[in-house]
């Protein structure tokens, strides 16, 4: 019998998960059953996910994609922490997980069932590790007030409880749970939804197979057209010979000879059912049920998204970020109080596959003129700066209230006061350098990010935004020219034209592309030339 039944510790000061040893020992089956699905949890993971290879791998998929975004911590007034107990509770969970192992078995065991539980174990108060438990093996006990009373953890006939308070909720057990619009206590697993569709998918595949065991040939029957009957000595025989030379695909294709013998076929052929069709049509059923774009699958006939960019762009927008945002609103719901309010986020700038949008929106906010320059800044998610409320006109890019302002300021700079921000005074009359790009760099710069959007790999954000401005033709100052040779000697060895390497998608190297997205060769020379220019002077 296992020992931690009998002992009488405060699960407060005792630093390891309470299932456990429940979870590493115990050997009985799952016996978990909701109140409104009489499917078992264990049949979900066996045939939705065991059986059946389009929900494994979306399945798969939606756990590996979550598992995969980068985590940060806030303070309630919005300074990014880059190291908190906070942080590093999700960084490592516990002993036995690291923070991708703990979210992939999260979001796995609440893809298949729809419920995902998290154990808390609390250190003098303070949350020390967190564990993802087996939803086939949990069980909710229902309150009279709308909150559960507790949770129970069984293995067979043992079993570990845990009190809930029944008029706040509060537990060492936070319940995940999707929509469920016939049950209060346990969640829908999507698999329900695709229950159809997974039944379908797993009998073509079963009708397949054995259509292959079977010489590949539809059900039919062998005709005697003899005048007598056959003997029950020659009729097993010919039973026998057909089972052992013709059943099978070693056997498949070889023809039956025999005197007075037809074949009659009873079934209908795999062109007559469409069994191919009906797959394909049910493994974007399982697709759909589950969130995830057939076109990321590999599933033939969906014309849903035109190319596989689009396709991974939906997935995220519309499946990964909103389910890792789930996890995040219930993981600061629940432990953001031991940690004075210090809230876990998902860092959105880390995800490439959003990459093009934002640069989208960071193109549409640049090129806007009804916005000032805090608007922009808020537009691409950062703070305000000071004199950032102006707005900007095309012409020369000055402050609207300068605007009617004498041009012939003679020898004396104007004294301003406190009208506009100093920066753009300086730039209203020159008292900065800035240089053009010549054509060639803007070619460049066009070239580099025209890369980027077909192929979606290739450089930064700093240098996107870089080459967004020399391919407008934007003049820059001569601190950003410095950045562009430091740029171009660092990277001297990762230039390597498409004339002299290409990837196996046909577009040329990273380094090629990032090289062209700060001017390329003609970047190169043109700061070199300006840079030697000025040390000169």
């Amino acid at each position: 019998m296992f020992d931690w039944l009998k002992r009488n510790k405060e699960p407060e000061q005792q630093k390891e998960s309470r299932a456990g040893q429940a979870i590493f020992t115990g050997t009985q089956g799952a016996k978990w059953v909701t109140a409104g699905d009489k499917i078992s949890a264990k049949q979900y993971a066996f045939e939705g996910y065991q059986k059946n290879v389009i929900a494994y791998q979306a399945i798969n998929k939606r756990a590996d994609s979550v598992a995969a975004l980068s985590w940060i911590a806030r303070t309630p007034s919005g300074e990014v922490l880059d190291n908190h107990p906070f942080l590093q509770l999700i960084e490592n969970p516990n002993p036995m997980q690291s923070r991708s192992e703990f979210i992939r078995a999260l979001i796995g065991f609440f893809s298949i069932s729809g419920n995902g539980y998290i154990e808390r174990v609390l250190v003098r108060n303070e949350p020390r590790e967190l564990y993802a438990l087996r939803s086939d093996r949990m069980t909710v006990k229902p309150s009279a007030t709308g909150f559960p009373a507790g949770y129970r953890y069984q293995v067979g006939q043992d079993y570990r409880d845990w009190e809930a308070d029944p008029i706040t909720g509060i537990s060492d057990i936070r319940h995940l749970k999707s929509f469920n619009p016939l049950d209060d206590w346990y969640g829908m697993s999507p698999l329900m939804a695709g229950a159809y569709a997974v039944d379908q998918h797993n009998e073509s595949m079963a009708w397949i197979q054995a259509l292959l065991q079977n010489s590949a040939a539809p059900s039919g029957m062998l005709e005697y057209t003899g005048d007598s009957g056959l003997t029950d000595d020659e009729f097993n025989r010919l039973k026998a010979e057909i089972d052992e030379k013709f059943s099978g695909a070693r056997n498949a294709g070889r023809p039956i000879v025999g005197e007075h013998i037809k074949w009659q076929q009873m079934g209908l052929s795999p062109v007559d059912l469409a069994i191919i069709e009906t797959k394909y049509s049910a493994a974007r059923d399982i697709s759909l049920a589950l969130g995830v774009p057939p076109l990321l699958l590999n599933i033939p006939g969906d014309s849903t998204y035109s190319n596989y960019r689009e396709a991974r762009l939906a997935f995220y927008e519309e499946t990964v970020i909103p389910l890792a945002e789930y996890v995040r609103d219930e993981l600061n719901a629940w432990l953001s109080p031991f940690f004075g309010g210090v809230e876990l986020d998902i860092d959105l700038d880390q995800i490439p596959a959003i990459a093009e949008k934002r640069m989208e929106l960071w193109s549409m906010a640049d090129a806007a003129t009804d916005l000032t320059i805090n608007e922009r800044r808020a537009l691409k998610g950062y703070d305000d700066i000071a004199g950032g409320d102006e707005l900007l006109v095309n012409a020369g890019l000055i402050p609207l209230s300068f605007a009617d302002l004498p041009t012939d300021t003679g020898s004396e700079p104007v004294q301003l006061g406190d009208d506009g921000p100093a920066l753009l005074k300086a730039i209203a009359y020159g008292e900065t350098k800035n240089f053009a790009p010549p054509k060639g760099v803007q070619e460049a710069a066009q070239q580099g990010l025209d890369y980027r959007r077909e192929y979606g790999r290739g450089g930064t954000e700093v240098g996107i935004a870089r080459a967004r401005d020399l391919s407008n033709g934007r003049s820059v100052s001569l601190e950003t020219i410095n950045r562009m040779v430091s740029f171009f000697a660092r990277h001297e060895e990762n230039r390597v034209p498409p004339s002299e390497r290409t990837l196996p998608d046909g577009g040329p190297t990273n380094g090629w592309i990032a090289w062209q997205l700060w001017g390329g060769d003609a970047g190169r020379a043109w700061a070199n030339r300006i840079s030697d220019q000025e040390d000169s002077d």
